[in-house]
């Protein structure tokens, strides 16, 4: 070829006259004209927001790890060529969209108000100050904060980049394998399946397995404790009281569990709230406040081969054995304090359970983790961490074998209701998982007044936009509790307080067994805060002690 004479460009054929400018290879003498040169410069070289200087597509496919993603990919990558340690960035991730609407890229399932913004980090001082977000999508934590995300600017609304993009980008899918948007199970195959939370504080395992509208069908007629049978549970008569029915033999009528006007009814045997009848009540009005709902005595007086406890036959007390002082023990399931009824063994006398927990299913739902099984398993080394509380235990756990990374403590599905009422709110309030939406501000629960995070699950009122701790929500008596722990429960959920305890060795005056708050001081005894403890309170002068330094005395 003559490279004096005329030419023609090899990507558009235009024909050039000898002089005019080109790019040419020296080594094949491919030559394009700068039009051409120009556009192929331009379509590799281009200005991205996440960095300050140019970044070059490099010609070569590669395989390697993206730094936008995290993730390995085979393809095109750009760089900077003026850092000395530049990023490589994949092209699918170079080229999405500043703005996306997640219910477009993950076909509905996941759905947000507002469009995602591309996030080019997020820090780890960012991460603390909203309480260190999970992705709303696939709830794993932001381990590299160097990575990209997308995020909401009006909530807390987080997502991984490959977790928001699940539908558009293939290499990047998540939803391939089974979610929980599919169900797992059968509904005709689980007739009397457990679908929690249960609906507020009153409902309760007990009420679902034995009230009357349950029916006995499952139960054995044998093992039902009777009427009749009454005195085995309480050391006076027992009347059946029923609001329905206009007769009645008491003289002062029953003022039912009430948080708004500040009325605390429970039951001695399970210790959940009384909102209506039929409960049995004490004979001896005046002098026993004893009430206990009427489907807590048709529990059996036997449990053959617990799950928890096999080796022995459990025998229901009303109160626990002698050795527990003022009749608290600590559940060897939930490991919570409790003085109602208790399942015992009366051959190992360690072991004791509530009676909440005397019946935990093989299977439930949660709404936390819907559309699929959670199955009882008992685990005796720690392991993944409880979804609702955050914290890792041995014991009874609910875990999805399908995902086989959920978990859910026992006592957080059993005690946590989906609703639930307090005097610091007018309406109900509903349990959330997740930050609420147009909400990016801080939480404060409003009983405690103390700074809530909204990753855990909390209550919340959508009207008036305030929200408390799942710890504090049951605390209508006064305004002190507060997940110190980070327990979600709450601490004293199956403690009925109220009791009098006299010794003149303690103290000359009877004691009222209460909660502590801030103003009880420090305990006579130890010399400790007593607020947030069981105590032991003298209403006469301002004695107090520790529950644990009462029972050593």
């Amino acid at each position: 070829m003559n490279w004096m004479g005329d030419w023609n460009c090899k990507i558009c054929g235009r024909y050039h006259k000898y002089g005019d400018l080109w790019y040419r290879c020296d080594r094949c003498y491919f030559q394009v004209d700068v039009s051409c040169g120009t556009k192929m410069l331009q379509k590799n070289i281009i200005h991205h927001p996440s960095h300050k200087h140019p970044l070059i597509c490099i010609s070569k496919q590669l395989l390697a790890k993206c730094d936008a993603c995290g993730k390995e990919h085979k393809g095109n990558f750009y760089h900077c060529s003026m850092c000395v340690r530049s990023n490589f960035i994949h092209s699918h991730c170079a080229f999405l969209p500043q703005k996306l609407p997640i219910q477009d890229t993950t076909n509905d399932v996941f759905s947000h108000i507002h469009h995602l913004t591309l996030a080019y980090s997020f820090p780890i001082h960012d991460q603390r100050s909203k309480d260190f977000p999970r992705c709303r999508v696939c709830r794993q934590f932001f381990d590299d904060p160097n990575l990209w995300i997308y995020k909401c600017e009006k909530c807390r609304y987080y997502t991984h980049l490959d977790c928001a993009t699940s539908r558009d980008e293939p290499f990047m899918s998540i939803l391939k394998s089974p979610g929980t948007d599919s169900k797992n199970y059968k509904d005709d195959e689980h007739l009397d399946l457990l679908h929690l939370p249960f609906p507020d504080p009153s409902y309760s395992i007990l009420k679902h397995l034995f009230s009357k509208e349950k029916g006995l069908s499952t139960l054995e007629i044998s093992n039902k404790i009777t009427y009749k049978a009454q005195g085995v549970i309480h050391k006076h008569p027992l009347i059946l009281e029923d609001i329905t029915i206009p007769t009645s033999s008491r003289i002062k009528s029953i003022s039912y569990h009430d948080p708004m006007k500040r009325i605390q009814l429970l039951c001695d045997g399970c210790v959940r709230p009384i909102t209506s009848g039929p409960i049995y009540v004490s004979d001896n009005e005046g002098q026993c406040n004893f009430m206990l709902h009427e489907w807590c005595s048709r529990l059996p007086a036997k449990l053959i081969d617990h799950p928890a406890h096999q080796q022995h036959t459990l025998i229901l007390r009303s109160k626990a054995p002698p050795r527990k002082f003022f009749g608290v023990f600590d559940c060897d399931i939930c490991e919570l304090p409790c003085n109602g009824f208790a399942y015992y063994c009366k051959h190992c006398y360690k072991f004791i359970i509530d009676v909440e927990c005397a019946f935990l299913p093989k299977e439930i739902t949660h709404t936390i983790h819907p559309n699929h099984l959670l199955s009882r398993v008992y685990h005796n080394d720690p392991g993944e961490e409880c979804r609702m509380c955050g914290v890792i235990f041995t014991g009874i756990s609910f875990d999805c074998h399908t995902c086989n990374d959920f978990r859910l403590h026992a006592k957080c599905a059993l005690f946590i209701p989906e609703t639930t009422r307090n005097k610091c709110d007018k309406h109900p309030m509903k349990l959330s998982y997740f930050p609420i939406e147009n909400h990016k501000s801080d939480y404060i629960c409003e009983v405690c007044e103390r700074e809530l995070n909204p990753e855990m699950p909390f209550y919340h009122c959508h009207e008036c936009m305030q929200s408390m701790h799942t710890t504090c929500a049951p605390s209508i008596l006064q305004y002190e509790t507060y997940d110190r722990y980070r327990r979600g429960v709450y601490q004293f959920v199956n403690v009925k307080f109220g009791g009098r305890y006299e010794n003149s060795k303690v103290h000359p005056h009877p004691l009222s067994f209460v909660q502590g708050i801030q103003d009880d001081g420090q305990c006579h005894k130890c010399g400790y805060k007593l607020q947030f403890k069981m105590i032991f309170k003298c209403l006469t002068c301002e004695f107090a002690v520790d529950y644990d330094c009462c029972s050593d005395i």
